[in-house]
């Protein structure tokens, strides 16, 4: 059984949600990721979406992209991105990471070696923003012969018959995209948000992962209101940003963040326990 089910099973048993944060791998130096990534899963994170950084980011918004910009000044490669996945593992054998990028980088590696490496550095899930399914068949092959997670998008204006191509394929989980355009754009409707989650849960039973639209921890209470997993990227790099100079206020400030969507999350799940002591 993967990490990443798991995780979600053991979840499942506490009556949770999983919180999903992502960084950019390299940003804002590659010294510093390992340390995130840990300070991450001390604060709250159950697993780790980590990028690699592009030069065309073309899903992302501003600020990631300044995020993926800030790594590739160090000259942060997919290779750098796998080490750093194999350092953290000498201290954490258990939280799930999922690679998120896009197909330049693993095209110019090549998919097999990819894969080898990302097993070898123990990545649990890939998820490539900018490979179709229609054109995934091989490296999908390549990621199951690995035994690694292949995590798909979903967008509000997918079609009800994709929807189910992707979920047939999917494994680990499945991502919705809460809103039309880039990462950290705009303000979700969460009874869109719902109303897709159902439609996609008609077609899988893997758990369904909401991300680019949570901001705060109200935005991530609700979601996870009516998802698996909450998936938060551009409220944390903004923190990062703002401390680029400041690594330790950087990670404070980042871990306080986790801390706040981690009581959001467990916000009803802690006043049913009240409820029940005081019964």
């Amino acid at each position: 059984m993967s990490r990443i089910r798991e995780c979600f099973d053991a979840l499942a048993r506490q009556g949770r949600k999983a919180l999903v944060p992502y960084i950019t791998a390299g940003d804002p130096h590659p010294e510093h990721t390992v340390a995130l990534m840990h300070t991450l899963v001390e604060a709250g994170a159950d697993m780790i979406e980590l990028g690699v950084p592009f030069s065309d980011p073309m899903a992302d918004g501003p600020v990631i992209q300044a995020a993926c910009e800030r790594a590739l000044a160090h000259h942060t490669s997919l290779r750098d991105t796998l080490d750093m996945v194999r350092h953290f593992r000498e201290r954490d054998s258990r939280t799930p990471v999922i690679l998120m990028g896009y197909q330049n980088p693993v095209e110019v590696l090549g998919t097999s070696e990819f894969a080898r490496l990302a097993v070898q550095s123990q990545a649990d899930g890939v998820l490539t923003v900018d490979l179709p399914l229609e054109q995934a068949g091989p490296a999908l092959a390549t990621y199951r012969e690995h035994d690694l997670d292949t995590v798909f998008l979903i967008a509000p204006t997918t079609s009800d018959a994709r929807i189910k191509k992707i979920c047939e394929a999917a494994s680990g989980l499945i991502y919705y995209v809460s809103l039309k355009g880039v990462t950290g754009a705009g303000h979700m409707d969460i009874s869109e948000v719902k109303n897709k989650v159902r439609e996609i849960r008609q077609h899988s039973t893997l758990p369904v992962g909401v991300g680019f639209g949570v901001q705060d921890a109200e935005s991530a209470r609700a979601v996870a209101s009516v998802a698996d997993a909450v998936i938060v990227g551009s409220a944390l790099i903004r923190q990062i940003e703002t401390y680029l100079s400041d690594p330790d206020t950087m990670k404070k400030k980042v871990a306080a963040l986790v801390k706040d969507l981690r009581g959001a999350l467990d916000h009803d799940l802690a006043e049913a326990g009240r409820s029940a002591t005081s019964a």
